[in-house]
């Protein structure tokens, strides 16, 4: 039985309070360790969006941990640079924290000719905070396929395939790419500016296939107006427990993800960015989190500030050539 906001609030704001040695006292006592006063969250797209719902779940909890308000501020454009620059131009004292995603560590420097920020000098991620798998989905009444093998068959007796994805530069996007160029089937990519745009396209056979964010095509699938050929998640979804892997479908080397962390301006005192961390190791543990993050089609997730680096390194490679190999650029 998954336990009520409120309930769920309570039991983590005690756990947190032991695992970070944060103050929740009231008057003077309080007053004199971080954080003392309300914490602005900067979140680099628009409201409604997968990293708009996650960053408010986590900011709702960590409210009550931290005994303060956490003020949410959208501050989409350019891809979310717009936003993570507002954020690396704050001052580094705890009092501004950004949700950053895979777009903004390890894609934009790539795409973007002027980056307003450097991803690896002017922002350090205090922790890793959820991952979100694309899924591999065509539409039922319009692609015959049950299987990636079946697929990439069928599509190379066609002469005109294409997919879909929520804007050149996504994961989505690149994610195509990466297919396209491995199996070796002739499609052509059409950009949307959203799944809410891209599904319609595909249910009326005018986009024969998208590798896009779960989050956003589970319910189709559950009707059965899509079909699901594929995650590319490292281990089988648990909502959808008898979709293949990417590689269990035989395309190895296809773990993408859309992850994101929190992140502070760099300069940022370290007590302060451990006592995230620390917060969101006990976020991540919480099984019934965990189940309201699985309702978004995500997973939460926790790390210390040198794994985040590391794995942002590891995917800055990986998405470095992909971007290359797709030609795309933005302005």
């Amino acid at each position: 039985m998954v336990l009520p906001r409120e309930a769920l609030s309570r039991r983590l704001f005690l756990q947190i309070a032991a695992a970070t040695g944060v103050s929740f006292a009231t008057g003077a006592q309080a007053q004199s360790t971080w954080p003392d006063h309300n914490i602005r969250l900067i979140i680099p797209y628009p409201a409604g969006g997968s990293t708009d719902v996650l960053a408010r779940i986590l900011a709702e909890l960590m409210k009550d941990m931290f005994n303060q308000t956490f003020v949410i501020e959208n501050r989409p454009g350019a891809g979310g640079n717009i936003g993570i620059a507002a954020l690396t131009a704050s001052a580094p004292d705890g009092y501004t924290i950004g949700a950053a995603t895979v777009g903004h560590f390890a894609i934009n420097q790539f795409l973007y000719k002027d980056m307003p920020y450097n991803p690896e000098r002017d922002m350090i991620p205090a922790t890793l905070t959820w991952e979100l798998p694309n899924v591999f989905v065509v539409a039922s009444d319009h692609v015959p396929a049950k299987s990636i093998a079946e697929f990439i068959a069928w599509a190379k007796q066609k002469t005109k395939t294409n997919f879909g994805s929520p804007g050149v530069g996504t994961s989505p996007h690149l994610s195509g790419v990466m297919f396209v160029n491995r199996t070796g089937i002739d499609a052509v990519h059409v950009p949307f500016r959203g799944a809410a745009q891209t599904i319609p396209a595909m249910l009326s056979g005018d986009v024969t296939f998208a590798i896009d964010n779960l989050a956003s095509y589970i319910a189709q699938v559950q009707s059965g107006k899509m079909r699901a050929l594929a995650v590319t998640s490292a281990q089988r979804w648990p909502t959808l427990p008898d979709v293949p892997t990417m590689a269990e479908a035989g395309q190895k080397d296809f773990v993408v993800t859309s992850w994101a962390a929190f992140v502070v301006p760099a300069g940022t005192p370290r007590p302060i960015i451990d006592r995230l961390a620390a917060a969101m190791k006990t976020l991540a543990a919480d099984a019934e989190l965990q189940k309201r993050f699985q309702v978004a089609g995500a997973r939460c997730i926790a790390s210390t500030p040198e794994e985040a680096i590391a794995f942002a390194g590891k995917e800055r490679a990986m998405w470095k050539d992909v971007v290359a190999l797709s030609g795309a650029k933005a302005e």
